[in-house]
């Protein structure tokens, strides 16, 4: 085990956080609408009694922005959970179905799925999660018989007070950077670099989403809105849940 440096934390962060802005930008870049359309329900719309597409429009994109966020930023921890492991423990991206991460530690192999937050997953994604940390286990021991295998459930941020759930481990927040690095401050050693330029990335992505925006209203004006600019609701409907165009 090997200390963490603090400046090569901070070079990474720096350096790779616009990987994260530059996807954000582009998913942006590259959303339709009749695609974001199609994956919201429209009679929601009409029972909040919703009048214009400018809503209509701004309901959706910013529905996609948190979805799609949420995932990018995950995977982008993700690979910065990996740069510091892998500096202090010598850990590696695992080649194991629902294995983020691997590293040996006092005799122990650690296999590691990272989530972002702790409230990431239902009764059947939980037992998905189980399943895969059973059959690594088994992968493992096939190889060496030896190996004493720890599984854990990371989670970049929040907490849960009783972190060992019988057949795996949920370390949450601070436990888990603190686990992946044995630095007890790390939790909070990272949020400083991630705001450098923060500001001129995300003037860049509010520009692109207020483009977006007005493209997109326009588009929706002209396909759902009739001679008088008010919702024609039959026609978004059809667009949304007609089997038309399945057949």
């Amino acid at each position: 085990m090997r200390p963490i440096n603090q400046n090569d934390v901070v070079d990474y962060v720096e350096h790779h956080i616009v990987e994260f802005h530059t996807k954000r930008i582009s998913s942006l870049d590259s959303l339709q609408l009749e695609k974001v359309l199609k994956r919201k329900n429209p009679y929601l719309y009409r029972a909040k009694h919703v009048m214009t597409a400018e809503e209509i429009v701004k309901g959706l994109v910013d529905a996609h922005i948190s979805s799609n966020e949420e995932t990018l930023f995950g995977d982008w921890l993700e690979g910065l959970a990996l740069f510091i492991n892998e500096k202090v423990y010598g850990g590696w991206k695992s080649g194991i179905q629902g294995i983020d991460i691997e590293f040996d530690s006092d005799g122990v192999r650690y296999i590691v799925n990272i989530k972002s937050g702790p409230n990431w997953g239902n009764s059947s994604q939980l037992a998905k999660m189980r399943s895969d940390f059973k059959k690594a286990m088994i992968t493992l021991r096939t190889s060496n018989s030896k190996t004493n295998v720890v599984c854990v459930n990371g989670c970049c941020y929040g907490r849960d007070r009783k972190p060992d759930k019988g057949d795996y481990f949920k370390y949450c927040g601070q436990r888990f950077w603190k686990f992946i690095s044995n630095k007890e401050s790390l939790y909070t050693d990272i949020v400083e670099p991630l705001g450098k330029n923060a500001r001129k990335r995300n003037d860049e992505f509010v520009e692109t989403y207020a483009k977006r925006i007005n493209v997109f209203t326009m588009e929706f004006n002209k396909r759902f809105c009739d001679a008088n600019g008010a919702i024609d609701w039959k026609r978004l409907v059809e667009c949304n849940s007609s089997i038309s165009d399945l057949v």
